[in-house]
């Protein structure tokens, strides 16, 4: 099949630590990649870790000769994608889209990470609406094989197609397309974030057990299956007759809580500037994010061992685990 966009030339936009994976995971796919961000040096540093931990687990890295990272881009070029990367705010995804239009062709993808802010708000001040797509990812990019594609009625299903097969064939991404205008990944992040905060609010739960609740039951299957085939797996009428039941004890809040307020109004980065729901040593965050990068390679390999779908030449007996 021949891919549209197959090792175009891509400019990313973006300050933090997602798109520096993701110019490291379209880097693998053989993209020629201009990083424009405003820390190159913090950039450089970011993506040559990334490079390090590559090379001891994959049989070929990146060519890094083919990464310019900028502070100052002054002309359009020939890029055929361009992606912008940036914090839920409606304002800075604006600017950045409207960057991205003057460096880039007009027959280029314009793909911009949204996940509460609709797509059509964000296409109604662009010169190409049509071009413009929702595109969420998660980090570490280039590790995981998530990507959440939105489009609506004004996106050009042309383009839409071609970025998808793009992701799926060279990105190493396992994508799924939706016309819902926002993200569906949020929402289902934004119940279970709901919950867990009404339930730690009225203390009924403290933070520890909402999170070995989740790492101990949802962390085990849900890389193997997701929910619907877990519940298939399981027996699924159990599932609703549960929810029947429980559905009305849910929390309705349309508010996130002081305890989550506070950490807003302080601009809590969690391990960065020590300001989240737990404490942290001054080098806890350079280990955690060790680990958590070593963690990344492992749970690939096995997320790639058992695939979504039934493979009948799976063997038990092959259990070999890979790691850095």
């Amino acid at each position: 099949m021949d891919v549209k966009y197959k090792k175009s030339p891509v400019l990313i936009i973006g300050n933090g630590r997602l798109s520096h994976s993701v110019s490291v995971c379209l880097l693998q796919a053989e993209h020629p990649v201009t990083l424009l961000t405003e820390n190159k040096n913090h950039a450089a540093n970011s993506i040559k870790g990334h490079f390090f931990d590559l090379s001891k687990v994959a049989s070929k890295e990146p060519t890094r000769t083919q990464l310019e990272i900028t502070s100052f881009l002054d002309c359009k070029s020939d890029f055929r994608i361009g992606i912008g990367i940036t914090s839920e705010n409606l304002l800075e995804k604006k600017s950045v889209i409207q960057q991205l239009e003057k460096k880039i062709q007009a027959d280029s993808i314009i793909a911009i990470n949204t996940e509460s802010i609709p797509l059509s708000t964000l296409q109604q001040t662009c010169d190409y609406p049509e071009r413009l797509i929702g595109v969420n990812w998660v980090e570490p990019a280039h590790t995981t094989y998530f990507l959440e594609l939105i489009i609506n009625s004004k996106t050009n299903k042309e383009v839409a197609n071609n970025l998808f097969n793009l992701a799926k064939t060279h990105w190493n991404k396992d994508p799924y397309l939706i016309s819902n205008d926002v993200s569906i990944r949020a929402k289902m992040l934004g119940a279970m974030a709901r919950e867990a905060f009404y339930l730690v609010q009225n203390g009924y739960a403290s933070i520890e057990d909402i999170d070995r609740a989740c790492r101990n039951d949802g962390g085990y299957y849900l890389p193997f299956s997701g929910n619907f085939r877990y519940m298939d797996l399981m027996g699924t009428y159990a599932y609703g007759l549960v929810m029947k039941n429980l559905n009305r004890e849910l929390s309705k809040e349309c508010y996130v809580p002081d305890f989550v307020e506070e950490i807003i109004e302080q601009e809590g980065l969690g391990m960065e500037n020590n300001k989240g729901f737990y404490k942290y040593e001054e080098g806890d965050a350079k280990q955690w994010n060790k680990i958590f990068a070593e963690f990344s390679y492992q749970i690939q390999y096995i997320i790639d061992k058992y695939p979504f779908n039934y493979r009948e030449e799976y063997s038990i007996a092959d259990n070999k685990t890979s790691s850095l």
